[in-house]
């Protein structure tokens, strides 16, 4: 997966675009300021969100219109399927777009046969991981939570498969100890906008190199309930969940019946009953885990704000030997 020389950007001159969030919005702009035309983008159709639930354009949808570029908004890309209508214009607009190369990176959509076919040089994806560990919707994530000491970005040509493509480039970014999902999507979307230039402008000297077995893990998608902390768990397995699910969907424990957002956290020493308040300094909330404690540094009520624990203590004191409870049940019994 070495380069040399670079491609005439005639020949890859008219690029597709296909995202949805913050991490594609970011790529699509580094293609812009790289110089490549974009005659068309599809992005996700607009969702309600916000506290007045109001339709909202995808960041990918925001950017087009900002750049002047055109955008489609297709609810699904199968001919077959339950909006053929939708499928079938985006067809026709993808035809009409000529496209040299369709770029994807977290379109959010699976895109059928007809449409990796269709671009003269095919489709390329931007996933943000090392290939082939961690495809799937949430590699990000699943790094953090396992404790990976690197993550990466890998450019890679689209087939039918779920990440199985053959990579054109990778390139490695390290985890930091104190590494969140947030700050870590915004270090991997910038590298992701530099690889995909880099890529199209070195196109025809990429040598696609087959993705190993050995070594492949799904990264499966995020659900809210797997936020909900088992102090039965060990407190480093804990403290990587809270940077992994950090800003969404955060993790959680109940506190007298009351829901509490935990967004930082540190694994100590200590011993005691999984979610029992070990003795700690002033100011400080230790609880203990199934192996070690954690000492929780930043929490979140339900309609307030991040603060740090002692702040938080302030109002709302926590004796040692309490007990916290699971998020979605009652506050656990002391023995």
């Amino acid at each position: 997966m070495t380069s040399a020389g670079a491609t005439d950007p005639a020949r890859v001159a008219r690029i597709g675009f296909a995202g949805t969030p913050e991490f594609a919005r970011v790529a699509l702009a580094a293609l812009v300021d790289a110089g490549f035309e974009i005659p068309l983008v599809l992005t996700q159709p607009d969702r309600p969100a916000g506290r007045g639930m109001k339709l909202q354009h995808s960041p990918v949808k925001q950017a087009a219109l900002e750049l002047g570029l055109a955008v489609a908004q297709p609810r699904s890309l199968r001919l077959d399927g339950r909006f053929p209508d939708d499928a079938a214009a985006a067809r026709e607009a993808l035809r009409e777009a000529r496209l040299d190369v369709l770029v994807v990176a977290a379109y959010g959509l699976i895109l059928p046969p007809w449409v990796l076919e269709l671009p003269a040089r095919g489709c390329l994806n931007i996933h943000a991981s090392l290939l082939p560990r961690w495809r799937g919707a949430a590699p990000i994530q699943r790094a953090i939570e396992a404790g990976d000491a690197q993550t990466g970005i890998t450019i890679m040509q689209m087939d039918a498969g779920l990440d199985t493509g053959a990579m054109l480039l990778r390139a490695a970014l390290p985890i930091g100890a104190d590494a969140n999902t947030a700050h870590l999507h915004d270090e991997l979307a910038a590298l992701g906008g530099t690889l995909i230039v880099q890529a199209l402008r070195e196109l025809d000297r990429l040598v696609p190199t087959p993705q190993p077995e050995t070594g492949a893990t799904y990264a499966s998608k995020i659900g809210k309930a797997e936020g909900a902390i088992d102090w039965a768990q060990p407190a480093a397995l804990i403290e990587r969940r809270v940077r992994a699910f950090d800003p969404f969907p955060g993790c959680s424990f109940t506190l007298g019946g009351e829901l509490i957002k935990l967004w930082r956290a540190r694994p100590v020493q200590g011993r005691g009953a999984p979610g029992q308040v070990l003795p700690a300094g002033e100011g400080r909330l230790v609880v203990a885990c199934g192996d070690g404690a954690l000492d929780l540094m930043e929490l979140q009520r339900t309609g307030g704000r991040r603060v740090a624990t002692r702040d938080f203590l302030r109002g709302h004191p926590i004796a040692a030997g309490q007990m916290l409870g699971p998020a979605g049940g009652p506050a656990l019994q002391p023995n």
